[in-house]
């Protein structure tokens, strides 16, 4: 996925009410951007960091700035959660994702379940469908491991569940985690700050939903789906000790 112009660079002064960033450019010029994220962004909303910003020049938006990138502890963080699904259509229309690979039809934002949808229905004439959802995740607290959610996320857990239900239908579903960071080489769920999901999502994988981790090559010009990363069963790991 290219960006459509090129990102500039700046210093973030504050992030605040979730969807607002000050940001003072390498120009000096002071601005107000959008922070396309609804998330906690533990880490990657201090003060000074660098960051990188798309600007649109529709003139029906209020903020000209969207928040893209953040640099961090010498890597590159993703935080625009509108990608993930962009690049996951991007990634399947070239049959990148091998193991969602082959599928004849691709539909995406399908009514399933109890009032959701699934981000992508994957169809052909010889196979069950197989309902992919898609989560960003950008949080990393120690070493290389990328964690979701960055805070509690009851309607993610639905989202298992919903995934475990087809699975009892006969279909095949899978959690597919997009690490939009280029500094980790794992994921696991976050249990501390949502023992919940991951919980939910242990429970799901033994009921047959796929978990499925990739994470990004990153930069200013484009963002990537690249490398297949494990899945930490935290849950199931302390459990068996």
């Amino acid at each position: 996925m290219h960006f459509p112009s090129p990102l500039v660079r700046g210093r973030l002064v504050q992030r605040y009410k979730r969807f607002f960033a000050d940001v003072v450019l390498e120009d000096g010029t002071a601005i107000t951007a959008h922070c396309p994220n609804p998330g906690a962004m533990l880490g990657l909303n201090m003060p000074g960091l660098p960051v990188w910003l798309s600007r649109s020049d529709d003139p029906k938006r209020k903020l000209a700035h969207t928040l893209e990138l953040v640099e961090v502890d010498g890597g590159i963080v993703g935080i625009n959660t509108m990608h993930p699904n962009r690049l996951v259509a991007e990634a399947l229309a070239e049959g990148a994702i091998a193991e969602v690979a082959g599928y004849e039809r691709i539909r995406r934002e399908v009514k399933y379940g109890s009032a959701s949808r699934v981000d992508f229905l994957l169809e052909s004439d010889n196979a069950p469908p197989c309902y992919l959802e898609v989560k960003n995740v950008h949080l990393r607290r120690s070493g290389t491991l990328a964690e979701f959610p960055d805070c509690v996320a009851a309607r993610s857990l639905k989202h298992l569940q919903e995934l475990e239900a087809e699975v009892a239908r006969g279909n095949r579903a899978v959690m597919l985690f997009v690490i939009q960071r280029t500094d980790c080489d794992a994921f696991a769920a976050c249990s501390d700050l949502d023992p919940k999901y991951a919980a939910g999502l242990t429970a799901a994988a033994r009921a047959g939903v796929e978990v499925l981790c990739y994470d990004c090559d990153i930069g200013p010009e484009a963002i990537k789906i690249a490398r297949r990363r494990p899945w930490v069963d935290a849950p199931a790991l302390a459990a068996a000790e």
